[in-house]
């Protein structure tokens, strides 16, 4: 049994002489996904993993429509937020993005997310949740506070991904 005046497992006293209850050993929390796993902005010379990636998950070439969307954020956008997760020296899933900053009648800015892809090699290895925590982040600092996409209600697998990310 402890004594009253000494902190048990739960609780420490502070230097400021306050007590507080969380673990001192600094592992409340486990490590941010884009934490673990390098995330960066995507580059032209990404485009075959990404194409190679999205052919894996969907079954279908769509490189040209991929190397559409990575010119349109590449070249197109003074504001870069697609990206790339690598692992293995190599990118192992990818997000790309694009801001709208309104259409008529709504002047907020927000993210749409074009297409999301992890290599089926790496998931369930938190590479999607780093690649969307890392865009949330970027997207924070530019001050865009939604992030909107459009899928076919027949993925069921990204839709529960997304639902347990906070996408409604």
């Amino acid at each position: 049994m402890t004594q009253p005046d000494q902190p048990t497992s739960s609780q420490y006293i502070s230097t400021s002489g306050e007590s507080d209850y969380s673990d001192p050993h600094g592992d409340d929390f486990e490590a941010l996904s884009r934490d673990r796993i390098p995330v960066r902005s995507m580059n032209s010379d990404d485009l075959p993993h990404v194409v190679r990636i999205d052919q894996e998950i969907t079954g279908r070439n769509r490189r040209d429509y991929l190397a559409h969307k990575a010119d349109e954020a590449l070249k197109e956008s003074g504001i870069r937020i697609s990206i790339v997760a690598e692992q293995d020296d190599r990118p192992v899933g990818f997000i790309m993005a694009r801001l709208d900053f309104g259409e008529v009648g709504h002047t907020e800015p927000e993210a749409v997310i074009d297409t999301i892809g992890v290599d089926p090699a790496y998931t369930h290895h938190d590479i999607g949740r780093a690649l969307l925590s890392q865009l949330i982040s970027n997207l924070a600092a530019l001050n865009v506070e939604q992030i909107r996409t459009e899928l076919d209600w027949n993925n069921f697998a990204l839709l529960a991904f997304l639902e347990h990310c906070g996408f409604r």
